[in-house]
């Protein structure tokens, strides 16, 4: 028998070719830095771009900076329990998180693990915290109002579905306050509410629950809370996390509302992430993609069509300014990012009119399209009246001798100044801000002193749910006020204006 020496070395060959190890070496890695929450990692040579890694002790990482020799990871967890030589594991899936309605009314932390005492999260459906938004084709224009219950943003700076509205100002001006208040309202509106605390005291994210629990929204609402104290990873992707968590709603024909309290913070958690990683800084020290950083997040609120079964997504973020400095990296960023600002000042603050918002320099470039057509013909001229008004205020400081018509001007001013004050956690509805806008715009106001504004709003309000429901709910129903209801409007208002007269003329007499 003759060996064939081709057939042989052709079989041995096919035998090398079609053999397989069991071990990997390439799904494995060994750490050989670890430290602030960065593990330099050697290995993982088919490592995808934010892969979730698995460390000992049931630790997770994300791989962030992917080098010649080595892997850059985050650790979403305690670093201090990891060591340089530990074994790191390809998962060979990209970060998810828990999503659906089995989220509904927890409190949980950016990986979807409770932090409330209801046990563990029930969830079927996982979806990747980074997605793509949706193309230019599948969306809509914001025409449909999200009501926030200020009267102040209601008929001058309007939200529409789908659209991104940034809330911007220093510190304890109230914007945290806007945004629970707004939660508050979404009451029966077929929307479901998630609130994102980014590096925020564990007591403050405690009284917001608690706010949102004794005001019984918690039962539409989610809170996703990285505060001051875990580490930085986790604050990077609770963001993202949360539009995750509103993207299944969106998808699944229904409204979601989200609020990223705050940005500047995330950016902050982004900047040292960076710079731990050993990234270009760039202006004041945030690294190159900064911009994108948070783009890619407030791009995904959209108002899908029809055809993508019409849900919507709309975004609150949230920005701190540093002494009232709009034009600061981080604010400007987010500025052109999004579709109008919501601007609040402390010298309003502090003088009393709260919230506390500066018509002059907010904005909403939606603008009248996403107001019900009642609102547009009460407030349409509100605007402009309270920007003349500071305009004239300001220059009658200097003592002019005014005439009758800008005496006039000044006293609407004041009463509307007075009327747009609104306290917290008692969010309007609409038909009853169009009511007392109306009031306020048709001169009703004008013959009552400013500190008795406040009782007239809530006089005239009880006075129309007892006396004349049927107005209230032609306004909700209707959306429009027409000859006929607007006649009935202002004999009501002039009923009222009399007994109101007459409820102030004892405690006249007495002083």
């Amino acid at each position: 028998m003759q060996i064939k020496v081709d057939e042989i070395s052709e079989l041995i060959k096919q035998k090398i070719e079609g053999f397989k190890l069991d071990f990997n070496k390439d799904e494995t890695g060994i750490i050989i830095s670890v430290g602030d929450g960065i593990a330099q990692i050697y290995g993982l040579e088919n490592v995808m771009y934010n892969e979730l890694l698995e460390f000992p002790d049931d630790i997770f990482g994300i791989a962030l900076n992917l080098e010649e020799d080595n892997v850059g990871s985050i650790i979403l967890g305690e670093s201090h329990k990891i060591s340089e030589g530990d074994i790191v594991h390809r998962t060979g899936k990209i970060i998810s998180v828990p999503a659906g309605d089995a989220l509904i009314g927890r409190v949980i932390d950016p990986l979807g693990e409770p932090l409330d005492d209801k046990g563990p999260v029930e969830a079927n459906v996982f979806l990747p915290i980074e997605a793509l938004a949706p193309g230019v084709i599948d969306r809509e224009p914001v025409k449909e109002p999200l009501q926030t219950g200020i009267k102040a943003i209601d008929s001058m700076i309007p939200i529409g579905r789908g659209q991104r509205e940034l809330i911007i100002g220093d510190r304890q001006t109230g914007k945290t306050t806007i945004a629970i208040d707004t939660i508050i309202n979404q009451k029966g509106q077929n929307m479901i509410c998630i609130y994102v605390a980014i590096g925020q005291k564990q007591s403050t994210v405690a009284q917001v629950v608690k706010t949102l629990k004794e005001t019984g929204a918690m039962d539409y609402s989610i809170v996703v809370v990285a505060s001051a104290s875990v580490p930085a990873a986790l604050q990077y992707i609770a963001p993202y996390a949360g539009c995750a968590m509103g993207e299944y709603f969106r998808n699944n024909s229904q409204h979601s509302l989200l609020i990223y309290d705050d940005l500047s913070k995330h950016a902050a958690a982004y900047r040292e992430i960076s710079l731990l990683l050993r990234r270009p800084p760039g202006r004041e020290a945030y690294p190159g993609d900064i911009f994108y950083l948070h783009s890619r997040l407030l791009e995904r609120a959209a108002k899908l069509n029809d055809e993508k079964d019409g849900g919507s997504l709309t975004a609150l973020p949230i920005i701190e300014t540093q002494a009232s400095d709009v034009s600061g990296y981080i604010p400007t960023n987010v500025i052109s990012i999004t579709d109008g600002q919501i601007y609040l000042v402390p010298d309003l603050f502090n003088a009393g009119q709260r919230p506390a918002i500066d018509v002059g320099i907010s904005v909403s470039r939606v603008g009248g399209n996403a107001q019900i057509k009642a609102m547009k013909q009460v407030a349409g001229s509100l605007k402009l009246d309270l920007a003349q008004y500071r305009e004239l205020a300001a220059f009658t400081q200097f003592g002019a001798d005014l005439d009758k018509t800008t005496v006039a001007q000044l006293e609407r001013g004041k009463r509307l100044s007075e009327l747009l004050k609104q306290d917290q956690g008692v969010p309007l509805a609409v038909e009853k801000q169009i009511l007392v806008i109306y009031a306020g715009t048709k001169g009703f106001l004008d013959e009552f002193t400013l500190d008795s504004i406040s009782l007239y709003e809530d006089k005239v309000l009880d006075y129309m749910e007892k006396s004349h429901p049927d107005i209230l709910r032609e306004i909700r129903d209707k959306k429009v006020i027409g000859p006929e209801i607007e006649q009935n409007i202002q004999d009501a208002l002039k009923e009222f204006a009399q007994e109101f007269r007459n409820s102030l003329e004892p405690e006249s007499s007495d002083t």
